[in-house]
């Protein structure tokens, strides 16, 4: 799609604005380096987001020999941006303001069975107005609300086009949603929301290639290559957990059999356990969060069954992650997501090991691993950006009454 002087602008736009949030204060010329702009489009950008009360000027930095340079910093109370993890097994909401540091947290659980459309809606909206209420911010103050469902999503009309694990196919989710949110609404994947959570404040920061792999009841991998966001012709790309691990073997949600989330993914993990030990204590059968924690206590205090699952475990994850690595040549592989963060180290160790078996020596010599270095959920915070992306594309758009959700057309390179 060819992309207008408009989107260009916009992508622009929210570039510079994520340079700012990086690195407040920071000057116009910083900016300018930052982003390969030239120094009067950097001052004309930075120019918008100050009529937009999105940065705020801070002063002067001597610089040597010439006049002082002006500073800008990004304006936290100039707006709040809410994100949504709306997962297999539960929905957390998460308030950020501008500066992206958490306000407020609201956690829903989702039983097995609760997966209706209508079920889910009820749950986002109990938690976003929950959110807003602990914050205590006007309405008003909201620029947008990032919505991340998982499978495959359609970004432009805000349609949840196929959930495997739920069994939802084309699902209008977002017009559900703006029946009960009256804020603006941008939906997309987690392994979007992951990639960009570590491309602004993660593993990922500063490298132009990166591998993002979210372990959780799904399986994918975020890309970001040259630098941005890899979406793929039909935002599709990164559906890594459901490439072929083991011919002719567990039969996936997909309606495929062996695919990598099958023995990866939260319920694979609970299958290794029960197929090495039917009977273990470590073995929640209805509860995955549960089980993932018994086995990482299992794990600390050396259970031989809990030490042998993670380490099964890890040899398919590490084959997968091979595939990743010679075909992506990536500087770096960031483990995301809560069962990796629940597995930790252990986890990491067997990984590392595993890929090493099976990668190749170039690309792998090129490559680190390492685990999600960010403290809150990722995907609430990359969720979030897409808000700030959203509300940044439809500056102009606001001085009519929206009617209709917002929808987030265009990708800049996040």
């Amino acid at each position: 799609m060819k992309r207008t002087s408009r989107d260009i602008r916009t992508a622009n736009r929210y570039e510079v604005l994520r340079q700012i949030i990086a690195a407040s204060p920071t000057s116009r010329q910083e900016l300018a380096a930052a982003t390969g702009l030239s120094l009067a489009t950097v001052a004309t950008l930075v120019g918008e987001l100050l009529d937009l009360r999105m940065i705020t000027e801070v002063g002067f930095e001597d610089s040597a020999g010439g006049r002082p340079r002006g500073l800008v910093a990004v304006n936290a109370s100039g707006g709040a941006l809410i994100g949504v993890d709306l997962a297999e097994t539960y929905v957390r909401v998460e308030l950020f303001d501008l500066a992206l540091n958490v306000l407020a947290r609201a956690d829903e659980d989702m039983r097995p069975g609760e997966s209706r459309p209508e079920q889910v809606v009820g749950h986002v909206a109990t938690a976003v107005g929950s959110v807003v209420a602990q914050a205590g911010i006007e309405g008003a103050r909201v620029l947008g609300v990032g919505v991340s469902v998982p499978g495959q999503v359609d970004r432009d009309t805000g349609v949840s086009e196929y959930a495997p694990n739920w069994d939802w196919h084309d699902v209008p989710l977002l017009d559900l949603l703006s029946d009960h949110i009256a804020y603006p609404l941008y939906l997309d994947n987690p392994l979007r929301a992951c990639a960009v959570a570590e491309l602004w404040f993660g593993a990922a920061r500063g490298r132009g290639d990166a591998v993002v792999v979210n372990l959780g009841t799904g399986v994918g991998a975020g890309l970001v290559l040259g630098g941005g966001l890899h979406r793929g012709v039909s935002n599709s790309a990164g559906e890594w957990g459901h490439t072929t691990l083991v011919l002719d073997g567990r039969l996936c949600h997909c309606g495929n059999h062996g695919c990598v989330e099958t023995y990866v993914g939260a319920p694979g993990i609970m299958l290794n356990l029960r197929e090495l030990s039917p009977r273990s204590s470590l073995l929640h059968p209805e509860d995955q969060t549960a089980t993932i924690d018994a086995l990482a206590r299992g794990v600390a205090a050396q259970d031989p069954v809990a030490v042998k699952v993670v380490r099964d475990t890890a040899r398919y994850l590490g084959a997968g992650i091979a595939d990743l690595v010679n075909l992506f040549n990536p500087e770096v592989v960031v483990l995301s997501s809560w069962v990796a963060a629940t597995l930790g180290e252990p986890l990491l160790d067997e990984v590392r090991e595993a890929v090493a078996r099976h990668a190749l020596r170039r690309p792998l010599a090129a490559t680190e691993i390492v685990l999600s270095p960010i403290p809150t959920d990722p995907v609430c915070l990359g969720a979030a950006t897409f808000a700030l992306e959203g509300a940044l594309q439809s500056v102009g758009q606001r001085n009519g009454k929206r009617t209709t959700p917002a929808r987030s057309r265009t990708a800049p390179p996040s």
